[in-house]
């Protein structure tokens, strides 16, 4: 079994999780026209043997998405991280 160590929740198994894709694919704006973009974006994915960053949902636990770099040969996991990313600090007046 796949365990994942959420940064809110600790270890969890991975049926606490759904998984979300690549995290390495870059969404087209939404309001790009080009359809050969949205094509590469939807239907294009590369399968590959080794290290992989994926997003990953944590469904039940605290729902935060999360970045998980992940040996797709092996399935250990290297890093786990927040997807979101943090807000700007604000300078102190």
């Amino acid at each position: 079994m796949l365990r994942i160590d959420c940064p809110c929740c600790g270890p969890r198994d991975h049926d606490e999780f759904r998984y979300g894709g690549d995290a390495s694919i870059i969404r087209p704006a939404h309001d790009d026209p080009d359809f050969e973009a949205w094509y590469r974006y939807v239907f294009v994915r590369r399968n590959p043997a080794g290290s992989h960053r994926e997003h990953w949902q944590h469904v039940l636990g605290c729902r935060q998405w999360l970045i998980v770099e992940r040996d797709t040969r092996t399935h250990s996991i290297a890093s786990v991280a927040l997807a979101r990313k943090p807000a700007p600090r604000k300078s102190a007046q």
